[in-house]
């Protein structure tokens, strides 16, 4: 029998770092949410020791602060300051090979507006760049976090409550018991027309500390769970479970 679970949040980001925003429904195949990041920001300054990397948000929150859509063939884009900009994205036919989490992953270089916003932005010149579905998602197509996880967590830090968009997850499912979904390794679920196998337990870093709308370091969350949950061989707390999509379909809160 398949367990079926209760959807209370869905939700992902277009360019990866960029805001993580809820939505009423989210398409799920082998790869993942459609449209959950699918472009990525990379650096082309030849001073900079990142460049021909991915842009991580731990290093990079105030990429957290931009709010990004894809809406039909046009990716919107809008600063906190209120500059925007709306524009199909152009692929230029250069192709580059960054490094992504120590992976080699090659992206395909955008044109549009995108560039200068960005550049501005991050006080550094970076390139926009598209990434073919599932180069860019570290570990598990899907990652799901639970509210009574949430609400434990909430209750560590006295802060109440927690945004569970600090952990991007896929989706946020309803449960009573904290942690509980660490039990479900193996196990397949039905969330809405789609059905999951759950994995092994989401690794956490920094970025959890970072408030999910302005980008600024706000809280000591990533302390606070290395104080009572498993760690990795990283000492990353664990925080949530990846999942793989065995089958496609819509989900929605």
């Amino acid at each position: 029998m398949i367990d079926e679970l209760k959807v209370v949040r869905a939700g992902f980001a277009p360019i990866k770092g960029t805001r993580h925003l809820a939505r009423d429904q989210v398409v799920l195949d082998a790869q993942g949410a459609v449209g959950d990041r699918g472009f990525a920001l990379v650096s082309v300054d030849e001073a900079d020791p990142a460049r021909g990397r991915v842009l991580r948000t731990v290093q990079n929150p105030s990429l957290v602060a931009v709010r990004a859509e894809l809406v039909e063939d046009r990716l919107e884009v809008e600063l906190p300051d209120g500059e925007s900009v709306s524009a199909e994205p152009v692929v230029t036919g250069e192709s580059l090979t960054c490094d992504y989490w120590g992976r080699d992953v090659e992206l395909e270089l955008v044109d549009g507006p995108y560039t200068a916003l960005f550049s501005r932005w991050l006080g550094r010149p970076v390139r926009l760049a598209r990434a073919r579905r599932g180069d860019v998602i570290f570990a598990g197509a899907v990652t799901v976090v639970t509210t009574a996880s949430l609400r434990d967590v909430a209750g560590q830090t006295g802060d109440e409550p927690v945004d569970a968009a600090r952990f991007r997850p896929t989706l946020v499912v309803e449960t009573d018991e904290p942690y509980a979904e660490e039990s479900w390794l193996g196990r397949e679920v039905r969330v809405g027309a789609a059905t999951l196998r759950i994995g092994v337990p989401v690794p956490r870093c920094a970025v959890i500390d970072v408030h999910p709308e302005t980008g600024e370091r706000d809280v000591r969350l990533l302390k606070t769970l290395a104080s009572h949950r498993p760690l990795n061989r990283a000492g990353e707390p664990a925080f949530g479970v990846f999942a793989e999509v065995v089958t496609p379909g819509a989900v929605g809160r």
